[in-house]
């Protein structure tokens, strides 16, 4: 991961579920009732805050309802959820804007019209954000989103109308006109300030921030279409669906940026002698992200749910750039990951566990049969993810000495974060990428001449009672042992899963001391579920480590208990998936950065200058 990479993982932590919109209307209600406490004097507080839901709630529970309904005939997509959440949003926004110019107010002696003056400005800037909100779900025209964009303002300027006796200035009467149109007897006398007028220069600043919303979405647009061929109101469209209810919308974005590519699927199936599948290592050489369930971020778990015997989804040398598109994607990689189970030779016999280093890069191999599980790491010093490439030419370089089929496992196990200009991506021509494949040279070379003896395999597992807030997976913990020969020759390897993304500094040493074998590693699956609660929440940063130690310790003993003698194999499968594809994250992920970094200038410059156009719309009407 790149620092534009990571800074572009940040905005995972934006990435939650709205409530369902029950619940949004439920707390508009409240919002309002409170509101109208402040905002109302009648000396009776419960007419206050039903004055408060009247004037404020009603707005929004007629938007929220209505807006989806006028969208979707127009063309749109617009769901109740979103609805609900937008025209919350919106509603708080007018409370703060009116309270804040109520506490103006109070301190520079202004009148209720400089509150009225607010209000008016409120009700244009919630039109302003409601347009923005509706072109990017629906991807609809200015002119056609400006309709259901306009609900929740039109409502609340004709509930004032009505109740502030606006009607009164106009050369109009009758009964119907004093029945309907001027209720100003029944109304709190705060309203009593509105004209006329005031309507009109409420449809004047909404013209001027439809025009500034147009001038905006151009502006950041450009860049988007040049460089990525894509809007950005698809990412901010999809972007939205998922927060609000978890819709795939984000994907059909990525879809768009999305390449063609064949990744290798390696299976390393372990039976026991009755044939059954006691344990099971699926590799797809891919990056379970960019966040979340988006992707393949829950890769892991989908990986656990599909086989027979405990599952072991390792992370592979890949990065960013082979991140799915879509999480329909992993479907294809489960069916490449069946068939290679099917095909796989197997064998009874293997080789302990054996070592290779060169500068930083260590690498853990072990034979079975013609086949080898290796497994890198770079620990203490920091990495992140291996570039593809590297990952390929390290399992080539492994496979010179006669091995058939190399599983390559990047353990991922030590980083320090997102701190620092270079987060540790092994890529192709660094130091560390000839150093990998020096180091599986030797190792392939040891490894075809190392003696096979009988093997037997135990599995433990606990799933625990930590969450993804902690840096823990669904999957938890698991652990696999290796026994190769039997009595005083006897070895052991273990191989220790955690079901995270990465690992704080040092913790890999802590869990290699605790675990009782001749040789071991600690891995993580690199599982992107737990980045929708921080870009960099790695194992051991949220949780006692003293009690993940424990753990492993248990699952080690438990699993070298469980041991039987086992037959072992491995096979090989290519699947046609979509991914990013080369230097796509790194576009899009610069794209976005500069987006948030210039677009937040770009919005004060755009929302300052509609602002000052807005305040001489009222010095002109006034």
């Amino acid at each position: 991961m790149t620092r534009t990479q990571g800074d572009l993982a940040s905005l995972s932590r934006f990435v939650f579920r709205a409530p369902d919109w029950s619940a949004s209307l439920f707390l508009s209600l409240l919002v309002a009732a409170v509101a109208g406490l402040a905002a109302f004097d009648s000396q009776f507080a419960l007419n206050d805050a039903y004055q408060g839901m009247v004037y404020i709630g009603v707005p929004t529970v007629v938007a929220a309802f209505t807006t989806p309904w006028v969208d979707r005939r127009l063309g749109g997509r617009l769901t109740y959820n979103r609805s609900a959440l937008l025209a919350l949003a919106c509603e708080v926004l007018v409370v703060v804007i009116v309270v804040l110019a109520a506490l103006v107010a109070v301190v520079a002696g202004f009148g209720q019209a400089f509150i009225v003056d607010a209000l008016i400005m409120a009700l244009g800037v919630v039109f302003g954000v409601r347009l923005f909100v509706v072109m990017a779900v629906s991807r609809r025209s200015l002119l056609v989103a400006t309709v259901p964009a306009s609900i929740q303002t039109l409502v609340a300027a004709v509930l004032v109308f009505v109740y502030s006796g606006a009607a009164r200035y106009l050369d109009v009467g009758g009964p119907l006109v004093d029945t309907y149109l001027a209720r100003s007897a029944v109304a709190p006398p705060e309203l009593l300030v509105v004209r006329p007028a005031d309507f009109a220069v409420l449809g004047a600043i909404c013209v001027v921030y439809a025009l500034a919303v147009q001038l905006f979405l151009i502006t950041i647009d450009r860049p988007w279409r040049r460089n990525l061929g894509v809007s950005v109101l698809d990412f901010v469209g999809g972007f939205i669906g998922h927060i609000a209810e978890g819709s795939r919308e984000l994907e059909e974005f990525f879809g768009q940026l999305g390449e063609d590519a064949v990744v290798p699927v390696t299976v390393l199936g372990v039976r026991r002698a009755d044939g059954t599948e006691k344990a099971r290592f699926v590799l797809p050489m891919i990056h379970p992200g960019p966040m979340g369930e988006i992707g393949g971020g829950n890769l892991p778990e989908r990986v656990a749910r599909s086989t027979d015997g405990l599952a072991f989804p390792p992370h592979a040398t890949a990065g960013h750039d082979f991140n799915l598109v879509t999480e329909r994607e992993v479907d294809t990689l489960l069916e490449a990951a069946e068939t290679a189970h099917d095909r796989i030779d197997y064998a009874s016999e293997a080789t302990p566990g054996l070592r290779e280093q060169e500068g930083d890069s260590k690498l853990l191999g072990q034979a079975i049969g013609e086949d080898a599980l290796v497994v890198g790491t770079h620990a203490p010093a920091f990495a992140d993810d291996v570039d593809f490439s590297v990952g390929l030419s390290t399992a080539a370089e492994a496979r010179v000495s006669g091995i058939r089929n190399v599983m390559l496992v990047d353990a991922h196990n030590c980083n320090d974060g997102l701190a620092g200009d270079d987060l540790g991506h092994v890529v192709p021509g660094s130091r560390r990428s000839f150093d990998m494949m020096e180091a599986a040279g030797r190792l392939g070379e040891r490894l075809s001449n190392a003696e096979r003896r009988p093997l037997s395999v135990g599995v433990a597992w606990d799933e625990t009672d930590w969450e993804p807030k902690d840096g823990i997976g669904p999957l938890g913990v698991r652990v696999a042992v290796f026994e190769v020969g039997n009595g005083d020759d006897r070895t052991r390897t273990a191989y220790v899963l955690v079901d995270g993304n990465n690992m704080e500094p040092g913790l890999r040493e802590e869990l290699l001391a605790a675990v009782e074998a001749d040789t071991a590693e600690v891995m993580t699956t690199d599982t992107h579920i737990v980045n929708t609660m921080e870009a960099d929440n790695q194992v051991g940063g949220a949780i006692d480590t003293d009690d993940l130690v424990s753990l492993v310790e248990d699952l080690v003993s438990e699993a070298v208990d469980d041991c039987e003698p086992v037959e072992a194999g491995m096979a090989v499968e290519h699947a046609e998936v979509t991914v990013f594809g080369n230097d796509r994250t790194e576009t899009l992920a610069s794209t976005a950065n500069a987006m948030i970094q210039m677009g937040g200038a770009l919005l004060l410059a755009v929302l300052g200058g509609s602002m000052a156009v807005s305040l001489l719309v009222f010095l002109l009407a006034g």
